[in-house]
């Protein structure tokens, strides 16, 4: 590929597609990701199943592949026993092996790389991702985001993908670790109802981003497919930026039990409200596969080459 435009450029000109769930893929090839690094194991120990999946989206209709960073922390492979100059390098891999994956792809069409920076409580691995509220000051969350963002942002992506994000005031820290990084981010909130999981108003959640520079989108993932529909115009709304959406099935996570539960609900038919709405990122997250990413490409029709 050659001179690949600005992704906020493109989403002033139209609707780009994101990938979906990148462990649900990596687990419908035979992988194990029970252990508490999930995706991020792979990293160091199977690479190239990553840029296999990347690829799997890209060969679907994705135009974005989020990297397998999202649960990548120091502290999180320090469990593990690996150094934090080994964590510096597996954090960037992921940025790598999303371009590679591009690299490979038979797309003619721009391809972008957005890494991933899951929320503090993904490091945690019990569930309180979905909860928020850890107890934490908006200047230690912002502490311990910093020096991966610094480090995600170094290996060049082309946006961060501040996602699955429960608590307004982990935003709040968010927002600042991002700042001087030189590198584009949407803020993406898991929510229920109309409230961040924390509980707190999505309109004053959403507001934060508003006069962010650095923020190009906003919206909401991790979520019911229902949720997402009045996000994606409260998003629009109240930030007038363009919105990010990326659902998950509809089925829902015990985090007891580590296992999904009820039908899916996730449809290709739902994207033109969205995209009406305001919403320019348009994917899936957990239990979306490659299949409903190509069914979602031909319906917002960027399935077809891209001209320029």
């Amino acid at each position: 590929m050659t001179s690949t435009p600005a992704l906020s450029r493109a989403l002033a000109a139209g609707t780009v597609v994101l990938d979906g769930g990148l462990s649900n893929q990596l687990e419908s090839a035979g992988h194990d990701l029970s252990d508490g690094l999930w995706s991020a194991r792979l990293l160091a120990e199977e690479p190239e199943a990553i840029v296999a999946a990347h690829l799997a989206y890209f060969d679907a209709g994705a135009s974005v592949a989020i990297t397998s960073s999202y649960q990548a922390t120091f502290e999180g492979f320090a469990q593990r026993g690996i150094g934090r100059g080994r964590a510096a390098e597996l954090i960037a891999l992921s940025v790598e092996l999303a371009r590679e994956a591009a690299r490979r792809a038979a797309a003619d069409r721009p391809l972008w790389v957005a890494a991933s920076v899951g929320p503090y409580g993904a490091m945690l691995a019990d569930g309180s991702e979905y909860r928020g509220r850890y107890g934490l000051s908006v200047a230690e969350l912002e502490a311990f985001h910093r020096p991966r963002l610094e480090v995600l942002a170094a290996a060049g992506p082309d946006v961060l993908a501040l996602e699955t994000v429960p608590d307004a005031d982990e935003a709040r820290a968010l927002l600042r670790a991002v700042r001087g990084l030189g590198v584009p981010v949407w803020l993406s909130y898991s929510v229920a109802g109309e409230r961040t999981r924390a509980g707190q108003p999505l309109d004053e959640a959403f507001a934060l981003a508003a006069e962010a520079d650095e923020v190009i989108a906003v919206g909401v993932n991790c979520c019911d497919p229902q949720d997402a529909d009045r996000a994606v115009e409260l998003a629009a709304r109240v930030t007038g930026k363009p919105v990010v959406v990326y659902p998950n099935s509809g089925e829902s996570w015990d985090a007891d039990a580590r296992a999904w539960r009820g039908d899916a609900t996730f449809s290709a038919d739902r994207v033109a409200g969205w995209e009406r709405a305001g919403a320019r990122l348009i994917g899936g997250c957990c239990r979306v596969g490659p299949e409903a990413i190509a069914d979602l490409a031909r319906r917002l029709g960027t399935d077809a080459p891209a001209a320029g």
